[in-house]
């Protein structure tokens, strides 16, 4: 009996021993799992309770141009704040900062002696100057955090390209927002041992994190012609009264924007928040997210597309009464009196509807919808701007002969402006597709490259014959055609005029257009391509040919002399140089008779309206003009 009264004490002995040994075990294993495995968890708690962080911003990398003009910069700002348990002179504080910065005294005064709070923000972008100021007073309790803020040296100037950045300083449009990973650096921290209560701990050392500073990035965009391109669209608002004007010049070969501008815009300085509409409608890069009616600078496309396919011979005649009957619908052209027997390269610097009606017809829905295809019309360039869109064509299955015949002349399409002009940079180049850029080149902070954009082309899409010869005829345009107000006597320029009714609820909107010019120089080689668009230009002169045409004129009358470009004058303009017309007084004359008189002169001539009188001229009577001018009279 007692053996096993003792073997069931050894028991309940063992059974507390292995009781004892688990937990021991438990709790070491406990131990060995904090110290090894939470550690790192643990050190930063601990870290976080007993330390304040005051953030280091990060410097936003810098924009330039090309050849290195700042176009966006970052300067330091600071933000004031006090920790109310450590502060010892309340008023003092409160009177210093109120005076250096600016601020109500009672204000300061509340926050500084407010309870319960262990950190309150005073003020943010503080310049160096005043920061300096408040700090040499070594106030307790007073610190300061750096931020970086944008700013914009020329201000209303490249705008919907750029873009800006919102109050945090991330990219919010624009190249700001598409490149917002290179520009946007990491910030850093700055930390203070505190206590419980939020004091600083005597004795103790600050701790700093620096900040990792944002990339530079170069744009291709060139300073100089930037500004010629400013200038054109902001003096084409203020004298067509318009409701927008826009231009890209670009390099055909590459690809690479020179200048985009857009009017109405606003100083990125100066961002009109507090207005949201304003500031989402023009800010909105226009010529890159929204689609237009092109008008007959479509035409450069459906020629090249002709004279690939070999729609017509050489000699080949079209013959334009005026119009052409196509699914028992009557399609007028322009000129509502026809333009005669004419040659190819007649009806290209002639404009004529009838001629790219026919060569549509001719290549077929099936082989134009192709080359849309292989042009990118239909598709998104790939440029490196936010809020690209694509053109939009009629489903080819729903084509019918009238649609193919209306779209062969720019109508029944619409393409974004930037998407054109890369098609048409294709026709001039040689015949290779390009993707528009932006972006150039990113360096760091120690100006070490870190990347460069590729300028080089892409597949063939037209042979350098029909190439060249496109460009020989595109020249004939501007040297004694509609485009003659881009003319630049001594070089050789090639392009293409553009009007374009618009429509609103689906119908034509009456008294409202499009104009536009598309142009390239030097013919021979080109290096510069132009596209200047006015909307809605007010009054009786709409056409692109006296609108838009002569802003491209001046654009590149004014490249030519940047790069120092010199003219090759031939014997006809040595001759014409300093020769003059004077303007005939048209008012009053039926058609034909003013017609005959502008052809008796020599003068190319546009017009509105079918039967009256003329009841408006340009330019006015009596005027001193050029035998290039492309003069403009309206019936009534």
């Amino acid at each position: 009996m007692k053996d096993i009264s003792n073997i069931r004490i050894k028991k309940k002995l063992l059974a507390v021993f292995l009781l004892i040994t688990f937990l021991f075990c438990a709790l070491l294993g406990r131990l060995m799992f904090v110290e090894v495995f939470m550690n790192r968890e643990l050190q930063m708690k601990a870290f976080d309770q007993w330390t304040r962080e005051l953030p280091l911003g990060a410097k936003r990398g810098v924009i330039t141009d090309r050849n290195g003009v700042v176009l966006a910069d970052s300067k330091t700002v600071y933000t004031m704040y006090i920790r109310p348990n450590s502060i010892k002179a309340h008023e003092e504080i409160a009177r210093v900062t109120s005076d250096v910065l600016s601020l109500s005294y009672d204000s300061v005064y509340a926050k500084v002696t407010k309870k319960g709070s262990s950190e309150i923000k005073i003020a943010t972008d503080i310049e160096r100057s005043d920061m300096l100021k408040i700090k040499s007073y070594d106030f307790d309790g007073v610190f300061f955090a750096t931020k970086s803020k944008r700013y914009y040296p020329y201000g209303n100037f490249l705008t919907q390209l750029l873009g800006f950045t919102n109050v945090d300083g991330n990219g919010q449009s624009g190249f700001e927002q598409y490149y917002d990973n290179y520009l946007s650096g990491v910030d850093g921290k700055l930390y203070n041992e505190t206590d419980l209560i939020g004091k600083k701990l005597t004795g103790s050392a600050d701790r700093y994190l620096p900040a990792i500073d944002g990339l530079n990035t170069t744009l291709t965009i060139d300073f100089e012609i930037q500004g010629y391109a400013e200038g054109a669209v902001r003096d084409a608002m203020q004298r067509y009264d318009a409701k927008s004007a826009s231009c890209i010049i670009m390099n055909p070969k590459t690809g690479e924007l020179l200048a985009y501008a857009q009017a109405p815009s606003f100083d990125l300085n100066d961002i009109p928040r507090d207005d949201l509409d304003s500031l989402f409608a023009n800010s909105k890069p226009n010529m890159v997210s929204t689609v237009y009616e092109p008008g007959s600078t479509f035409k450069i496309l459906t020629s090249a597309i002709g004279l690939e396919e070999n729609a017509f011979s050489s000699n080949h005649s079209f013959y334009c009464p005026g119009y052409r009957m196509i699914d028992n619908q009557r399609i007028k052209c322009w000129r509502s009196i026809g333009h005669g027997s004419q040659s190819f390269p007649e009806g290209i610097a002639n404009s004529c509807n009838c001629v790219f009606m026919d060569i549509a017809g001719k290549v077929g829905t099936a082989t134009m919808y192709d080359y849309f295809d292989k042009f990118g019309l239909n598709k998104k360039t790939g440029i490196d701007i936010k809020g690209e869109t694509s053109g939009l064509f009629i489903k080819e299955s729903s084509v019918k002969n009238v649609d193919i015949a209306r779209i062969g002349f720019g109508q029944a399409v619409a393409v974004t402006p930037i998407g054109l002009i890369s098609a048409v940079s294709s026709v001039i180049n040689g015949g290779y597709k390009i993707t528009p850029r932006v972006l150039k080149s990113v360096e760091d902070a120690n100006g070490k490259s870190i990347s460069t954009a590729s300028g080089s082309s892409g597949d063939r899409i037209i042979s350098e014959k029909t190439s060249a010869t496109m460009r020989e005829y595109l020249e004939g345009v501007v040297s004694h055609g509609g485009g003659s107000h881009a003319y630049v006597p001594g070089y050789r320029i090639g392009g293409k005029t553009g009007t374009a009714q618009k429509y609103e609820d689906g119908k034509i909107a009456s008294g409202k257009y499009i104009s536009s010019f598309l142009g390239f120089a030097p013919v021979e080689d080109p290096e510069y391509a132009v596209l200047m668009i006015v909307d809605e230009p007010k009054g009786y002169v709409y056409y692109g040919s006296l609108v838009a045409a002569p802003y491209a004129g001046k654009i590149f009358s004014n490249i030519f002399a940047y790069k120092n470009m010199k003219p090759n004058y031939t014997d006809k303009e040595l001759e014409e140089q300093g020769k003059t017309i004077t303007m005939p007084d048209l008012r009053g004359m039926g058609i034909v008779e003013a017609v005959n008189e502008l052809r008796r002169l020599g003068l190319n001539y546009e017009y509105s309206g079918e039967s009256g009188k003329v009841i408006y001229q340009f330019p006015a009577p009596m005027a001193e003009i050029n035998s290039k001018t492309v003069t403009f009279f309206e019936l009534g």
